[in-house]
């Protein structure tokens, strides 16, 4: 799927508020599509694996899935996968070309654990989730919680290691999902602005706003989460039942309010960065776009994990 720019700069001018909730309206579609399918597996597993690239907007799909299981009368628990991470300090981390710490790669998860954790609960065994703590880097099995799925009840697991091979492939009857931002946006068949933009536009904003985290180290790791999508993510989508573009046509017009402190980041990230050139053109590609005030983006959209404000509460 593409976007048309000549349609989103009409729309933007018309009636922007109707050209949102036009947009939300269509990504829901797509996530009652998703729920209808989970239904219809239930009885193969209750299991839900909900993968995708940094940026993806899986915690807000899936929260949405939840909600439209719900309604169905399905009873429905959401896990991250975060939590069933091993310390950094595990001696067995794995380490990037440069010898960083690699959060990008899947052997930072106890597989084992989570191995277990989806036989028992196919079995209608008790479980008790884990709780990592990002502020001090480590599980904190005293925070745990119990999980115990009975009839009509699934449990929605979300994280970008869901469709690998020692997660996925373990358990093949699990309904997968892939969820990512996939649509480029076109002007006369040229390419405006990247479905891949759009990913690290909403990390971006999200790390800065809510995350403490600073926007130059935010963009200087982009080459590193790009990599690691491509080596432990993007091969195992195939797996999944279900693909889900959760771009939305608007969000790049909405973004660009938020180019200042992107432009004030890109003039602290060095030319030698892998990245550096892609990120200045996407920077670049903001001027294509009329923005869109924030304030007209429902509460419930997926573009609010991002800015805030939205109604989701995220753990």
């Amino acid at each position: 799927m593409a976007y048309s720019l000549t349609e989103i700069r009409t729309r933007t001018r018309h009636d922007p508020a109707a050209f949102l909730a036009e947009c939300d309206e269509a990504y829901q579609e797509r996530i009652r599509h998703a729920a209808d399918v989970i239904v219809q597996r239930m009885e193969k597993s209750p299991i839900v694996l909900l993968s995708g690239p940094s940026g993806s907007g899986k915690t807000t799909s899936a929260l949405k899935l939840e909600e439209e299981l719900e309604r169905r009368g399905v009873n429905t628990h959401t896990v991250s996968l975060d939590n069933y991470f091993h310390p950094p300090s595990h001696p067995a981390a794995p380490r990037t070309p440069e010898g960083d710490i690699d959060f990008e790669s899947p052997q930072l998860l106890d597989m084992a654990l989570l191995d277990e954790t989806f036989t028992r609960l196919s079995r209608g065994e008790e479980v008790t989730i884990p709780r990592f703590e990002f502020s001090r880097q480590m599980r904190n099995d005293a925070k745990g919680w119990p999980l115990h799925l009975r009839d009509n009840e699934v449990a929605i697991f979300e994280g970008i290691h869901a469709l690998n091979d020692d997660i996925a492939g373990r358990h093949p009857e699990a309904t997968a999902l892939y969820v990512s931002a996939r649509s480029n946006v076109l002007e006369d068949g040229a390419v405006r602005f990247k479905g891949t933009w759009m990913r690290i536009t909403r990390r971006a904003v999200r790390d800065c706003n809510f995350r403490g985290t600073d926007l130059t180290d935010t963009l200087s790791m982009w080459h590193n989460v790009r990599r690691g999508e491509k080596r432990y993510i993007s091969p195992y989508k195939g797996r999944a039942h279900i693909v889900v573009d959760s771009s939305l046509p608007y969000e790049a017009a909405v973004f660009a309010n938020y180019t200042a402190p992107l432009a004030q980041a890109l003039e602290s990230l060095p030319p030698s960065n892998p990245r550096w050139k892609e990120l200045h053109d996407l920077l670049d590609a903001f001027r294509w776009f009329e923005p869109i005030d924030p304030a007209l983006v429902p509460p419930s959209s997926l573009i609010r994990e991002f800015i805030g404000g939205g109604t989701y509460r995220y753990k």
